[in-house]
């Protein structure tokens, strides 16, 4: 909930930082503004140095004990971050970040993230970081509790929203904080604060048709191909690149992943994943198109490993004609065998 991380960026201020965090969460904008405030507390207090790991497939976590053990040319003090995307080490993983736990590296923070989180996330390798330092799980405000923190972040722009501009801006991105400040920003880049009506703010969305990545995810969620290639063709025309619009992709199919792999569908949207109404119903049309079991989902994952890699030079292929392929895949999940096997 949004006190969670309220809580957390004030516990930051309060003398020395602690040797080890785990910020955790599946809403983005969170834990993103989150970890720029621990980096930020970290560089006031003379944490000059900055290293990351990203655990990919095959990662080698004997590089954590040796970040550990390296000593600084300089002197300085170390922020040390390890990205844990899916926020299940395989066993040697949770071996390292325990002994870790157990015998910090001097002057060094070990700073772990994870994108995605639940309470089956909560095993023995977590209750070792909670002991040497601490664990934040950033949950998103419910939806009793997003109008006050919607107002509470136009409040902080210089607005003074109406109730109707707020319902608008949590019906419109239907509780997704980063499309909530994306709109919010893009009010404040157009003009100073002051009042803001409803009526403005649909003013502002018909005048400026921004593509953006969750629009166009949920084109393809929602079984409108042509939609998600136009708004992938407009997000490409505005510069943007494949891996900038990867993350949330891959972040909503693993949710569809493990809402295929659950046992009832009801249960798990309202208990572990609290997706509103219209959400709810955008993964369940999704999953009824792509049939029974996971393997529609474990295959377009696996599809977006491989575009990452395109992008990234490590694989021949072109990476949007990739990820067009992909979209199409997921709006119609009866064209993937061949469509994904063309790619």
């Amino acid at each position: 909930m949004a006190a969670e991380f309220e809580a957390f960026v004030k516990s930051l201020a309060r003398g020395e930082l602690a040797p080890v965090y785990l910020l955790a969460g599946d809403e983005p904008l969170q834990l993103l503004e989150a970890g720029d405030a621990l980096r930020a507390r970290a560089r006031t207090l003379g944490f000059t140095e900055r290293e990351v790991l990203d655990v990919e497939a095959h990662f080698d976590w004997d590089n954590l004990a040796r970040s550990g053990a390296n000593l600084s040319l300089f002197a300085s003090r170390r922020l040390i971050e390890l990205r844990l995307p899916t926020g299940k080490p395989d066993r040697d993983g949770a071996a390292a970040i325990t002994g870790w736990c157990k015998a910090p590296a001097p002057d060094t923070v070990l700073f772990i993230s994870a994108m995605q989180w639940s309470k089956k996330h909560e095993a023995a390798w977590v209750k070792a970081v909670e002991r040497a330092g601490r664990y934040v799980w950033l949950r998103a405000p419910r939806v009793d509790q997003l109008p006050a923190w919607i107002q509470a972040r136009m409040r902080a722009k210089g607005f003074a929203p109406t109730d109707d501009a707020v319902a608008l801006l949590a019906a419109r991105a239907e509780g997704n904080l980063l499309a909530i400040a994306q709109e919010i920003d893009k009010l404040a880049a157009q003009r100073d604060g002051g009042k803001v009506d409803a009526a403005e703010l649909e003013s502002i969305g018909a005048d400026n048709a921004v593509y953006d990545v969750f629009k166009l995810t949920d084109a393809a969620f929602a079984g409108d191909a042509a939609r998600a290639l136009h708004i992938l063709a407009g997000l490409r025309a505005e510069g943007e690149d494949v891996i900038g619009l990867m993350g949330w992709l891959i972040n909503q199919l693993d949710l569809a992943l493990r809402l295929a792999s659950a046992p009832d569908f009801a249960t798990g949207v309202r208990s572990e994943y609290g997706l509103w109404p219209a959400r709810q119903q955008l993964f369940a049309g999704a999953l009824q198109r792509a049939g029974r079991g996971n393997a529609h989902w474990r295959r377009c994952l696996a599809e977006c490993a491989r575009i990452d890699r395109q992008a990234k030079g490590r694989e021949s292929g072109d990476p949007w004609r990739g990820l067009e392929r992909l979209l199409v895949a997921l709006a119609a999940p009866r064209t993937a065998s061949v469509l994904l096997a063309a790619g």
